[in-house]
């Protein structure tokens, strides 16, 4: 790995409800980081100034006038570490379950130059993902697949996860004011990446899970997600697929979404037609009905194979 101190690294913390931990959180912070960033999210504890009890002279605090959510107080702490001039921002949450210890080996990639982005990965330690509580486990896997299938980013194992670093000049590339801030924030980072085709790469990190609390709503996540996820689907396939490319992919989806919906509208219509006047359709009808939906499926099937070879992958 390139030296470290050759780039300036910023940690990013957005600050709701953890005036118990940031102090303890900041103190464990390698020298290697030039910047602490810590957005006090309108916190009711007053976190920011917790942040600023642990007399470190590398912390900055900002605080926002209102709740922008998780999202919203990263993307304030990514603006302030453009201006300082960072070139690596890791984002930590302040609640101590990301460990600082690792922050080495999540922005090797950026240093070394063959990623533009680098998520922690919970899920390659065996014994620590048996310490996982069960409904965090089946939660995250389910959505886990939502999120690589929104993304295109086939190759991440726990896409959900929110301790990351970026380089500042994919950082740059990106619209931030395009960027969901609420708790969708790590999934709609990873959809607008893929977009502009950044390596993305998984670090093995163990997460920790102690007596922290945790301010997101399971409710708020199957209520908001999904729509989220397909609006974010079909915002990158639009612009992977026929903005600024096109290919077979494109094809198969023009050709095959259509034959599919046409196969199984006529497969519907068909099958209440035979239950209100009992007559059994021919052979040829069931064979018109089912061809299509066979064709289109192919092609489907196709088109996400050429999706998921199409990550972007680690620069040589």
């Amino acid at each position: 790995m390139r030296n470290v101190h050759a780039h300036k690294v910023a940690v990013v913390i957005p600050a709701y409800r953890v005036s118990h931990y940031i102090g303890d959180v900041i103190k464990t912070i390698p020298a290697e980081v030039s910047e602490i960033i810590v957005v006090d999210d309108c916190c009711p504890e007053n976190s920011g100034k917790a942040a600023q009890l642990a007399a470190d002279n590398r912390v900055s605090v900002l605080y926002n006038a209102k709740n922008m959510g998780v999202g919203g107080a990263v993307i304030e702490g990514y603006k302030k570490a453009l201006e300082l001039n960072c070139t690596v921002i890791v984002k930590m949450d302040g609640d101590g379950q990301m460990n600082p210890a690792y922050l080495k080996d999540l922005i090797a990639s950026m240093i070394e130059g063959s990623a533009d982005y680098s998520k922690g990965n919970r899920f390659f330690n065996f014994k620590a993902l048996k310490a996982m509580p069960f409904i965090r486990l089946f939660g995250n896997s389910a959505l886990s697949f939502a999120v690589k299938l929104s993304s295109g980013y086939w190759n991440l194992a726990d896409p959900t996860n929110g301790y990351t670093a970026i380089s500042s000049e994919t950082l740059k590339k990106l619209d931030l004011e395009k960027i969901s801030v609420g708790y969708f924030f790590e999934s709609s980072m990873l959809i607008n990446l893929n977009i502009i085709n950044a390596v993305v790469t998984d670090v093995n990190i163990p997460a920790k899970y102690g007596d922290e609390r945790s301010s997101l709503s399971i409710a708020k996540v199957l209520l908001s997600f999904p729509s989220k996820l397909m609006s974010g689907f079909l915002k990158r396939i639009l612009f992977k697929y026929f903005i600024y490319d096109f290919n077979m992919a494109s094809v198969y989806m023009l050709l095959g979404i259509p034959m599919f919906l046409f196969g199984v509208s006529l497969g519907l219509y068909e099958w209440v037609q035979s239950s209100l006047t009992g007559l059994i359709r021919s052979p040829g009808t069931i064979m018109l009905t089912a061809l299509p939906i066979i064709v289109s499926f192919q092609m489907l099937l196709q088109a996400i194979n050429i999706d998921i070879s199409s990550v972007p992958r680690r620069r040589c």
